[in-house]
């Protein structure tokens, strides 16, 4: 993952010692940079094709988004690291098949958009400002570490009626650690790199680094949650979907799936059609956890 990890620990270890400033900029430098930028498939070519494209202007960077349908119970879809929006094409083209209008976007340093980097508050200032030309969504559909972007921006004054999970990352200490990790890290690296956003990124939000993790706060979202999750994921721990099953109660409910890993769920059509139907279930859905038979 970091070719170089060896040099970037010794010189960031060293740096944070004598020069918290620097080493802070530099590690989230590292740390919101997505690894690679993804191509369109050849199965989502056509739908995305057929989309309205749009383009929003974050913190200078230029932002794609796509739209389908004709505006009525707008739906968002949140894409993950690394990832794009056409890769949820197959959600988009079920919803439109039941009347909804699918909502999207390339985040900054993915898919068309511009910048070589993106980040949490980032997600949440497109989600804002799509969830102001929408209106509140009927439902967000969110993969991977859009669930944690997503959550963030749901408890920021973003609406929806209800809300869908697929292989989420719950909490914003498996970033860390995997990227600690990953590159042998002093925890006083993550300490500059905490300074670095709360003075920096958002620096009229005290504490704002405690908010990332989507866990906190569940009361704030207010509506039914739906997670999937397979158990051989190899990007996110099921652990992950089983914390936010816990956080949010009565209010949720996880299908652990077999064999589709951390992105074939993504087009699963059992799993698009049981979260369509979900959309336009009756409220208070039976909680708790499934394992899919498939």
């Amino acid at each position: 993952m970091y070719p170089m990890a060896p040099l970037i620990r010794t010189a960031l270890n060293a740096t944070a010692r004598v020069a918290p400033g620097p080493a802070g900029r530099w590690a989230f430098h590292l740390f919101v940079r997505p690894l690679g930028r993804a191509r369109v498939k050849p199965e989502e070519q056509n739908l995305l094709a057929a989309a309205r494209t749009g383009h929003l202007r974050v913190r200078g960077k230029d932002v794609v988004t796509y739209a389908w349908g004709d505006g009525r119970r707008p739906v968002l879809l949140v894409h993950g690291w690394s990832s794009r929006a056409s890769r949820l094409t197959a959600f988009a083209e079920a919803l439109l098949a039941r009347g909804y209008s699918p909502v999207t976007f390339d985040a900054p340093g993915h898919g068309d958009s511009s910048g070589s980097a993106g980040n949490i508050v980032e997600y949440r200032e497109i989600i804002r400002e799509l969830h102001a030309r929408h209106g509140d969504f009927d439902a967000v559909v969110a993969h991977s570490f859009g669930v944690l972007a997503a959550l963030f921006a749901l408890r920021d004054g973003v609406r929806t009626a209800r809300f869908v999970g697929l292989g989420g990352v719950g909490s914003f200490d498996l970033l860390l650690a995997g990227f600690r990790t990953g590159l042998g890290l002093d925890e006083r690296v993550l300490r500059c790199m905490r300074n670095h956003v709360e003075r920096r990124i958002a620096p009229d939000e005290p504490g704002i680094w405690d908010r990332f993790g989507a866990d906190r706060d569940p009361g704030e979202l207010g509506a039914p949650v739906l997670l999937f999750h397979d158990e051989s994921d190899d990007m996110v721990p099921l652990a992950q979907s089983r914390l936010l099953a816990r956080s949010h109660g009565d209010r949720a409910r996880l299908v652990v799936t077999r064999g589709l890993g951390h992105r074939r769920i993504l087009k699963d059509p059992d799993v698009v059609a049981e979260a369509v139907e979900f959309l336009t279930a009756p409220a208070g859905e039976p909680s708790g956890e499934r394992v899919t038979t498939g």
